[in-house]
This record gives C-alpha cells, sequence and structure tokens, in this order.
C-alpha cells in the first residue's frame, strides 16, 4: 500500500496547481483519501477529504477555493487549487483513511499510509 503526491510547484498568488495522489495496491474509491499540509514551523493541517461515499470535506480557509475529486480510471485523487495565497505555502501530503466508516473525521489522526509530500510554493 503506497500513495505518492505530486504536482506541486512554484506559482503566483492568484494562480492555480492540480496535485494528484496516486495509489498502488489498493483501490481509492474503495477508501477516504485526505489531503493535508504542513507549512514549516506549523502542525500538519486538513485541506480537504473525500469521504468513501464520495462526500467531501473542506477547511473552511479553502472553501471555494479548491476542490477535491476522485478519478476512478487514474485511480487517483486529485486537489484542484485556484486562487492561490501566499498562506497556502506548504508541504501537501496525501493519505488513506483507517477503518471502514463512511463519515470519517478528515483529521490526520485517522489517516495513514501517508504518501511523500509536494511542495507548493505561492509567491506574493
Amino acid at each position: 500500500v503506497q500513495l505518492q503526491a505530486s504536482g506541486g510547484g512554484l506559482v503566483q498568488a492568484g494562480g492555480s496547481l492540480r496535485l494528484s495522489c496516486a495509489a498502488s495496491g489498493f483501490t481509492l474509491d474503495s477508501n477516504t483519501i485526505g489531503w493535508f499540509r504542513q507549512a514549516p514551523g506549523k502542525e500538519r493541517e486538513a485541506v480537504s477529504c473525500i469521504r468513501r461515499g464520495g462526500d467531501t470535506v473542506y477547511a473552511d480557509s479553502v472553501k471555494g477555493r479548491f476542490a477535491i475529486a476522485r478519478d476512478i480510471a487514474k485511480n487517483t485523487v486529485d486537489l484542484q487549487m485556484n486562487s492561490l495565497k501566499p498562506e497556502d505555502t506548504a508541504v501537501y501530503y496525501c493519505a488513506r483513511g483507517r477503518g471502514s466508516s463512511f463519515r470519517l473525521t478528515c483529521s490526520a489522526s485517522n489517516f495513514g499510509s501517508w504518501g511523500q509530500g509536494t511542495l507548493v510554493t505561492v509567491s506574493s
């Protein structure tokens, strides 16, 4: 079981990036998958999750700007990030939710199988 995040980079404020979380060893659409981020000197925080049943959760700070979605054909969970702000700068990680709940809370303590992160830098 392995997850790999990709798609990070350097972008100006107001720009967009699309992150992708690819899985090996399991199918993403039967799991809750979350995107999290960690900025220097800060704790890891939840950004967005897509639950087993397909419902989505967003942190207040990214609502209306970010969108999470599954690509079943590619077995990925993608995070479209628009209207990026300097405060979005962080290493972004994807992870798999523990257990089989359809109502898993989008919190880092409920997730495992963390992939390597991808760095997003937003310049002002």
